[in-house]
């Protein structure tokens, strides 16, 4: 695996997120970022690249569409192995995205709530997070991929120590991944089948 160049940074719960990412922008990694998290990392005196900057196309749909986008996920998937790969990215001026740092919107949470509104849980379901996680997870030859902050030290222990991290921690990182992306899925058909009775 090459060093880590850029990461995308886009999480709900910001719990240590200013400690990983000043350990990225120490190693040199470039970091593309959304809405409420750019703010805090701008705010935490970190450069950051918009993601509407970066795929030149803005957020829409009141942010239900700001990182579907083929920049985004071809960066993330593909396969830096493959000549034909390598030669697609270039032709469409792509650039791989070899970390993602992304925790979903509390659906748990959101349903807990006494009062909550069917609109408001509806409005609660994230679809870019587990697309990004998933993809990245497919992908982790080559691509890092974190949906727990409590793994924030352990990555950035590794990019600090060698610019990038080993198969062992992302093979660890995926499989945790597809478990969370599983279980979000789970509580939200549930939620769904308890409603719609």
């Amino acid at each position: 695996m090459k060093k880590i160049e850029r990461a995308l940074i886009s999480v709900s719960d910001k719990s240590g997120l200013l400690d990983l990412a000043r350990a990225l922008a120490a190693a040199g990694v470039e970091i593309l970022s959304t809405g409420g998290t750019a703010k805090a990392l701008t705010g935490g005196g970190l450069a950051v690249t918009e993601v509407a900057d970066y795929t030149g196309s803005p957020e829409i749909l009141d942010g239900r569409v700001k990182t579907l986008h083929p920049k985004i996920h071809a960066g993330l998937l593909y396969r830096r192995d493959l000549a034909d790969h390598e030669e697609q990215m270039q032709k469409c001026g792509f650039k791989p995205i070899d970390l993602v740092v992304v925790n979903l919107y509390p659906f748990e949470a959101t349903i807990a709530k006494p009062d909550v509104t069917f609109e408001e849980v509806i409005e609660n379901i994230d679809i870019g997070g587990p697309s990004l996680l998933r993809a990245a997870a497919k992908n982790f030859a080559a691509v890092t991929v974190i949906c727990d902050s409590g793994d924030y030290p352990r990555v950035a222990a590794e990019v600090q120590t060698s610019g990038k991290t080993s198969l062992e921690t992302r093979r660890y990182l995926a499989q945790k991944v597809y478990r969370r992306t599983s279980e979000y899925d789970r509580v939200i058909a549930n939620y769904l089948a308890e409603y719609l009775k």
